[in-house]
């Protein structure tokens, strides 16, 4: 009979989640994972890349690597497309539900209970913690960690807030005749408001290519756009079912703490406004919540106040970072068509490229971002964009 009480409950079975019930498990923090989905790590909602620095970073597990990435092709809205080559590979592919079971794996081990299946629907926080109504039993703790995705329906219910932008993205892995270059495609017509992808992926079995788009509207649409552009290069098959498609938030929530709440990861809107990429900060803030999180739980002081540590340091991490994301997406979302192409011509011809590769860094695009705010002939583009 499983215990219906513990120190910590987590809600969400996904790499923040998992990743923050190793950490408490390994303190010695009693922890329940609840988990809605039958499977730890399907269905897959995301692209699945992260970047090669991220596993030393967070000891996180090489076994669900299909393969790395070193060179992006970039194509403007008229087709220009620019090559862009790192010497040692910058992300990695990897298969989304090996590497959640083998966090959740981790996670057991050192002492979590995971329960799948089960799906939080309520949870209240009185004077001896949280009550949260899980599947058809009540789960008692003094503390609950939300990592439950971007669905933030216990975000509104305890007054957490709700995050300000929304975009929708649309995702499916097909076969392909062969390996290509990642692709990132942009434009009005190819994605409004983001951009569409086609990744390489090398599976034991066979080659797949997952063709994916965030965009501000009709993201289904835009991902058979966007198949039928890349269908003839990859050798993609022509019948495919519909892509997966995803709510994405760009912006982080009012509160991401409250009394013996903590929500980390796309539960807390935290997640990359340029690229929609969410797992590396949904580990980063699962390891800050964590340490907090033991130290609260030890001294028994759970209050807001004390646990508003937590936010204070994701926002000393992320808060510059995520600020110049977001000007970029703004500027961004006042581009022409025309305007994209501009910068592509420029890109072959003035000085663009050697920027980029001083100052891109794929978890960190702050640099690269106001290099480019810097960069005479950029910035006359882009605010000739935002004037007009």
């Amino acid at each position: 009979m499983p215990h219906n009480s513990a120190d910590a409950l987590v809600v969400g079975g996904g790499p923040g989640g998992l990743f923050v019930a190793e950490r408490l498990a390994r303190a010695g923090v009693g922890t329940i994972v609840c988990e809605e989905h039958a499977t730890v790590g399907d269905p897959v909602h995301c692209t699945g890349i992260l970047a090669a620095e991220s596993f030393d970073e967070f000891d996180l597990p090489r076994d669900a690597i299909l393969n790395t990435l070193t060179t992006a092709r970039f194509v403007s809205p008229s087709g220009i497309a620019i090559r862009y080559t790192t010497p040692t590979p910058l992300a990695a592919v990897i298969d989304r539900p090996a590497f959640d079971r083998s966090l959740a794996l981790r996670a057991a081990h050192a002492g979590a209970e995971i329960r799948t299946g089960v799906r939080v629907s309520t949870l209240d926080v009185d004077r001896s913690g949280v009550r949260a109504t899980a599947g058809d039993r009540t789960i008692r703790a003094r503390l609950a960690i939300l990592a439950c995705g971007a669905n933030y329906a216990l975000q509104r219910r305890l007054g957490l807030g709700l995050p300000k932008v929304y975009l929708h993205t649309a995702q499916r892995e097909l076969a392909a005749e062969r390996l290509l270059d990642v692709e990132l495609h942009f434009g009005r017509r190819v994605a409004p408001q983001g951009f569409a992808w086609a990744v390489p992926v090398a599976r034991p079995d066979g080659l797949r290519v997952r063709v994916g788009i965030m965009a501000d509207r009709d993201a289904v649409s835009g991902y058979a756009r966007m198949v039928e552009r890349v269908r003839d290069r990859w050798g993609i098959d022509g019948r495919s079912a519909p892509p997966r498609q995803k709510i994405l938030p760009l912006g982080a929530i009012d509160r991401t703490v409250g009394d013996a709440v903590i929500a980390i990861g796309d539960a807390a809107g935290l997640v990359k406004p340029t690229t929609g990429g969410g797992i590396y900060y949904s580990i980063l803030s699962a390891a800050l919540a964590a340490d907090v999180a033991i130290d609260a739980l030890r001294a028994n002081r759970l209050d807001a106040a004390t646990l508003s540590a937590y936010e204070r340091a994701w926002r000393h991490q992320l808060d510059a970072e995520l600020e110049a994301q977001h000007a970029l997406r703004k500027v961004a979302s006042f581009l022409s068509d025309d305007a994209i192409d501009c910068l592509f011509d420029l890109a072959q011809t003035d000085g663009i490229m050697p920027i980029v590769r001083s100052t891109a860094r794929f978890n960190r695009h702050r640099e690269l971002i106001w290099a480019l705010f810097k960069h005479p002939p950029s910035r006359r583009i882009l605010l000739r964009s935002v004037m007009g």
